[in-house]
């Protein structure tokens, strides 16, 4: 009759290291497909249909957006988006038109399209927003035609 301090010890063998590191790694790689995954469900799409093309005139458009001399503000309270649009003096600019879309960085199923109106010192519109952060895409129209396009980045806070 044997005991229980006579009983052998167990020892650790290549086939536990092996079923640790298959675990780690399965673990590893599972994670890593979830995300891949997630990521890819979630990318809003693209930005231009072809890149080479818009990078031709990128440079053109961006002096002359740069001449215009407009900075952009985005502020939220309650349930009020106002963006502010100043030229270089710090004035108010009324634009010949404004398009926006407000949404998450991360997703567009939270995207909605503000109706702006100028009420003399800024744009305003009623949008619905849970706290966090935002992005304003938009692209308003100067006088003159030229296009001035920006994202502007709206914290929202609770």
């Amino acid at each position: 009759m044997t005991s229980k301090t006579d009983a052998k010890p167990r020892e650790f063998t290549g086939k536990h290291m092996l079923a640790i590191c298959v675990t780690a790694f399965g673990i590893i790689i599972a994670v890593n497909i979830y995300m891949a995954v997630s990521a890819v469900r979630t990318f809003p799409g693209l930005e231009v249909k072809n890149s080479y093309v818009a990078s031709q005139q990128f440079d053109t458009r961006r002096a002359a957006q740069e001449a215009l001399g407009w900075s952009v503000y985005a502020s939220a309270v309650g349930d009020q988006v106002k963006l502010e649009i100043t030229d270089r003096d710090g004035q108010p600019v009324e634009v010949a038109s404004l398009t926006a879309t407000l949404g998450r960085a991360t997703h567009v199923k939270d995207d909605q399209k503000p109706q702006f109106t100028f009420d003399g010192s800024a744009y305003v519109a009623s949008a619905e927003l849970a706290p966090g952060n935002w992005n304003i895409r938009m692209i308003a129209r100067a006088e003159d035609g030229t296009e001035f396009m920006q994202r502007v980045i709206l914290h929202v806070q609770r």
